[in-house]
């Protein structure tokens, strides 16, 4: 790669000031490609740049004040960004809001920043809007994408009305480094959301630092399909591929993602843990079907693959069924990596721990997986594994300019210029998050190993404190639970009590195989409560969870069909486990599990 194509902090003064730079150095190189009238598209910088002096001249018609927030709320797509730069070019702040979320939050979010303009999509989206529309009256302007059937509200606008046919790019406004650029509000798994300020220089310098830890080049593709509301994806999917000039293609859907990778072919994912579980899942239930040849050939190549990636970091010994590994590749491990676009160099994890056991079989296949970690309001990197330092069962090293330590009870610290200005008009949850010299505390208990690598072991809020004293972190037994497809999602709960249950909600394919083989009619819901079959659910849980202490044993557990969803409440909108709600939902079940105790 070179140096001249990756554009500094310095060089790009801003993130709007990033994006300028990226037009002028890749002027017609192709930008961003995406799915529109039955056929994939493609945009250059000059095309978006083109584009991006329509929005800002529409929104510069609207009386709006240098600081003043809008809201996006868009699937991926080249509209969001577009947005995004052309408000940052007339110093505005931009709050991103998810697509899937209760209105109720929505409207919170909207009042809490005092939002001036909503950028939506569909009709489906408005009719939302207006279930809590007397509670949305500061804003001054709602735009669809779509030409939605307006139902009385003149702030209503089409994009197609709302945009001019032509405009030139006017100067942004002279802007620090420091300065605001963005509110993200937290997922709020236990309160209201709290909004994240994060100024243009969180954010630059923290996709600038990443690059030590996950290379990226100008002939790079990146396959967009996490929401760019959420920082993760914004930070690496879009400025750090604006940084670097790679291309960025927004897949349809999470359903035809799979279409969408064999024909993008990217060469870099970022994910969270969870596609990459349903990808294990899909190999899994592939294998349950095929033969036992095939089984242990997926074995072999895995087991052979790991040690040659073992071998490559300097931690194992060269071995003679390395020579197998070219005849592996080409039986197993490509055929495998092609349903993944068969041109993928790297993947990157974060957002929630992946799990050992599918991380290494991704890397045993020769896809190299790097895990990472980090916090919204870190913006959001703080850790990845170098490529040749890699320790997939860790959080990774810390990014450059990123310092850590230990506080109390081993709660994980953090400072640097990735760190947050502070909560949205709450200086009380600023000052309890960051201390007067500048360390964040994270809530996320950790260990730092001699190599340096950062191991998480648990929320400090999360941590399950029994009866008799002993302390279980939750979130490592449900991660072991899950790796049994008879599962989807499991919360484990025992604080105060005698003895650790589960609630799990079951995959309703593995759930009626199972259901076959213990000769029970498994579509009939009183199955869930059958002792006979709970007792067998029982010994699945303990083999999942027969690596931790005696005392971190699953006692009875609550069977459930209907999945934890956003919409029922019980998921935040990056899909974490609202765990207050669910116990709130089921206490009557939860009592039932304790009966005689």
């Amino acid at each position: 790669m070179q140096q001249d194509d990756v554009i500094s902090p310095q060089q790009a003064g801003t993130l709007h000031g990033l994006f300028l730079q990226r037009v002028a150095l890749s002027p017609d190189k192709t930008a961003y490609r995406y799915f529109s009238q039955n056929v994939w598209q493609q945009l250059t910088w000059r095309e978006v740049h083109s584009q991006v002096a329509r929005w800002q001249a529409a929104l510069s018609k609207h009386g709006l004040q240098r600081g003043d927030r809008v809201a996006i709320m868009l699937r991926n797509c080249p509209q969001w960004l577009m947005f995004d730069q052309a408000a940052m070019s007339l110093g505005l702040v931009v709050v991103p809001l998810y697509i899937v979320d209760r209105p109720d939050n929505i409207a919170f979010i909207v009042n809490n920043a005092d939002i001036k303009v909503v950028l939506f999509e569909t009709a489906e989206q408005w009719q939302s809007l207006c279930t809590v529309s007397d509670q949305l009256k500061g804003v001054q302007c709602f735009i669809s994408i779509d030409n939605v059937p307006n139902s009385g509200d003149a702030r209503l606008h089409s994009m197609a009305n709302f945009l001019p046919d032509t405009a030139q790019l006017q100067a942004a406004p002279p802007c620090e480094m420091g300065e605001l650029a963005s509110i993200i509000y937290t997922s709020g798994t236990t309160g209201k959301p709290k909004g994240v300020m994060l100024s243009h220089a969180n954010m630059l310098t923290n996709a600038y630092a990443t690059r030590d830890t996950f290379a990226v080049n100008s002939s790079d593709v990146f396959m967009s399909f996490l929401p760019l509301s959420h920082t993760f994806e914004r930070t690496l999917g879009y400025y750090l591929a604006v940084m670097t000039g790679a291309t960025v293609a927004f897949a349809r859907s999470i359903p035809q993602l799979s279409e969408d990778l064999q024909t993008i072919r990217p060469t870099l994912l970022i994910s969270v843990p969870r596609i990459y579980e349903r990808v294990y899942g899909a190999i899994r239930s592939k294998l349950e079907e095929g033969s036992p040849l095939k089984r242990k050939l997926f074995k072999l190549a895995v087991d052979v693959g790991w040690a040659r990636f073992e071998h490559q970091q300097g931690r194992g010994s060269w071995k003679p069924g390395f020579l197998l590994w070219p005849i592996l590749q080409k039986l197993v491990a490509q055929k495998i990596l092609d349903k993944l676009g068969g041109n993928l160099r790297a993947a990157f994890s974060g957002g929630a721990a992946l799990a050992p056991e599918i991380s290494r079989v991704f890397i045993g296949l020769g896809l190299p997986i790097i895990q990472g970690y980090g916090l919204t309001e870190t913006s959001p990197v703080i850790t990845g594994n170098p490529p040749q330092n890699n320790f997939p069962d860790s959080a990774g090293k810390p990014i450059t300019g990123v310092q850590v330590r230990l506080g109390e009870r081993n709660e994980l610290q953090v400072k640097g210029a990735n760190v947050m200005m502070g909560y949205w008009n709450n200086p009380e949850a600023t000052h309890a998050m960051i201390s007067s010299d500048g360390w964040l505390s994270t809530g996320d208990i950790a260990r730092i190993s001699e190599t340096g690598h950062v191991y998480i072991t648990g929320r400090i809020k999360e941590i399950i404190v029994m009866s008799n004293g002993e302390k279980v972190p939750p979130t490592d037994m449900e991660l072991a639970i899950l790796q049994d497809r008879l599962f989807d999602q499991v919360m484990v709960f025992g604080e105060a009590k005698p003895y650790l249950v589960a609630l799990a909600v079951v995959n309703s394919e593995a759930w009626l195989q199972f259901c076959k083989e213990l000769g029970v009619d498994g579509s009939k819901p009183e199955i869930l409560s059958d002792k006979g079959v709970q007792a067998k659910t029982l010994e699945r849980i303990a083999y999942a969870v027969r690596e931790f202490p005696g005392y971190a044993k699953i006692n009875r557990v609550l069977l459930l069909q209907e999945p934890w969803s956003i919409d029922n409440g019980l998921l935040t909108p990056t899909l974490k486990l609202k765990r207050p709600h669910v116990v709130e939902k089921f206490s009557d079940q939860i009592k039932q599990l304790y009966e005689g105790h």
